[in-house]
């Protein structure tokens, strides 16, 4: 039994994690990959009914831009509630619990599969729902895989962040169902096949997850799931029963003692939270970035098109390039982690509780993901083809340091017990902002003529507000060591 307890356990640590990556890459953040479902649809005819004969020069063209802006639509819509529908998504995890929250995420991907499966040209309209239904679905995939860090203890911002960054390599699976589309596979086989998988979701969820939670810190041999041999509901002993027990009623309140006067975060509100300054920082931070990101994903076949003067072959290698690059969000994404667990390994200062030393350690973090998105942002504004492809690699490395930085700093900042409503509300109220990405992609097609260079230095000016987070983080872990310094002071004097 305690041979089935302790090499079981790692090994089920083993599996969850492994299975858990391969879930987020294989499907959570797949709508990301949208500039290569944008060339099969547009090869399948969807919205080509928008496309119209235009005389310029005296040499008749034919112009898309009205299918170019309703595709560019169903991606903002989708875009829109992949972050605004975590806020509920994560109120639903909280209260009930990961078997509950995957159930629906289960149900809503799959029928975002389906719908695309079984549309066709004459029902491009099918596509709203069925994109959105996809993010909605895969969002939910990343926020119920996320607590497996907690089993990973000093490791856990690592964990947090390879999720993440698992999550924006998703977005390649589109690209091989455009390879498979060339190669003669159609759409609607690839999206059976993705529905298929749904199976495969569903044993996950009951084998290889709580019902509830995963707590943090982690009690000893803490077990979930299907259990090994004839402990089919209990962990060995009364003292571990107990534990268990615990674990699973109070998912993601730390487990210290409940006289302890110091744990000041555990008596936080989530209104205090919502309305402190460190969480509105944040969501500016995210929001400023990810309507950079958004407009540049939602924008790429247009600026393709322009940049490479409407040439199909140069536009589809261009694409390919952008989809391959994505492939290394999850090799990306845990640099942020080590960067992170590493700064968190330094000897702490006299008097540091762990959440200080904790926001001391995410500066770092926050201040290079800033520049990396300015550094993206500028490059994506010069009108240079091959210069695209840093573009690319900038692109993919600055989307896994927001997002596994996005959750790291809440999981560290924040109360473990309102971890899934924060990281609902920062996606919801980030999912506004990006919203603007409609009326800056109908100017660029407007009054700008397909030129979207004035946009995109508007936006590398934006992005560097975000700056602002950082600096407060940094100004604050400042005057926390200036208040321990004066203590100290006065208790020797």
């Amino acid at each position: 039994m305690l041979g089935c307890e302790g090499a079981g356990l790692r090994v089920r640590y083993s599996l969850t994690l492994v299975s858990g990556l391969v879930e987020c890459v294989g499907f959570a953040g797949v709508v990301f990959g949208w500039a290569s479902l944008v060339f099969v649809l547009k090869s399948d005819g969807y919205f080509s009914h928008l496309c119209v004969n235009k005389t310029i020069n005296g040499t008749v063209i034919e112009d898309c831009s009205a299918q170019d802006e309703q595709l560019s639509m169903i991606f903002t819509i989708a875009s829109f509630m992949n972050n605004f529908f975590t806020f509920p998504n994560g109120f639903l995890f909280d209260r009930c619990g990961t078997t509950v929250a995957r159930l629906l995420a289960v149900s809503v991907y799959t029928a975002g599969t389906l719908l695309i499966a079984f549309s066709n040209t004459a029902l491009s309209l099918l596509l709203y729902p069925a994109v959105s239904f996809i993010a909605i679905g895969g969002i939910l995939f990343l926020v119920t895989n996320m607590q497996v860090g907690n089993l990973f203890g000093t490791h856990r911002s690592t964990v947090i962040t390879l999720y993440n960054g698992a999550f924006d390599s998703s977005s390649a699976v589109f690209l091989l169902i455009k390879v498979l589309y060339e190669s003669g596979v159609s759409l609607r086989y690839s999206f059976l096949f993705v529905s298929c998988c749904s199976g495969i979701h569903l044993l996950r969820t009951f084998l290889l997850l709580p019902k509830t939670h995963i707590p943090y810190p982690l009690p000893a041999n803490y077990n979930y799931g299907v259990k090994c041999g004839s402990e089919s509901r209990e962990i060995t002993g009364n003292r571990n029963i107990q534990t268990y027990q615990v674990s699973e009623t109070t998912p993601f309140k730390a487990q210290v003692p409940a006289q302890d006067p110091t744990s000041k975060t555990q008596e936080r509100s989530f209104r205090s939270c919502v309305f402190s300054w460190f969480f509105l920082l944040h969501v500016l931070w995210l929001s400023v970035m990810q309507l950079r990101h958004y407009l540049f994903i939602g924008t790429l076949n247009p600026l393709l098109h322009h940049l490479t003067h409407g040439e199909p072959a140069l536009v589809s290698k261009y694409t390919n390039t952008f989809a391959f690059t994505q492939l290394c969000g999850i090799l990306c994404a845990p640099w942020n982690g080590l960067i992170m667990d590493r700064n968190k390994k330094k000897t702490r200062e006299a008097g540091q509780t762990e959440r200080e030393a904790d926001l001391a350690a995410v500066v770092l973090s926050l201040f290079l993901t800033v520049l990396q998105c300015v550094m993206f942002s500028v490059c994506a504004a010069v009108p240079y083809l091959p210069l695209q492809n840093l573009t690319f690699v900038l692109q993919v490395l600055n989307r896994s340091f927001i997002y596994g930085g996005n959750a790291a700093f809440i999981s560290m900042a924040f109360p473990p017990a309102h971890f899934g409503k924060l990281y609902g509300t920062v996606m919801s109220l980030s999912a506004v902002v990006s919203l603007l990405q409609y009326p800056c992609f109908t100017l660029i097609n407007g009054p700008l003529q397909g030129n979207p260079f004035t946009v995109n230095v508007a936006l590398s000016v934006l992005s560097s507000l975000a700056f602002v987070h950082p600096l407060s983080v940094y100004l604050h872990c400042r005057r926390q060591a200036a208040e321990r310094t004066r203590t100290r002071t006065r208790t020797r004097t």
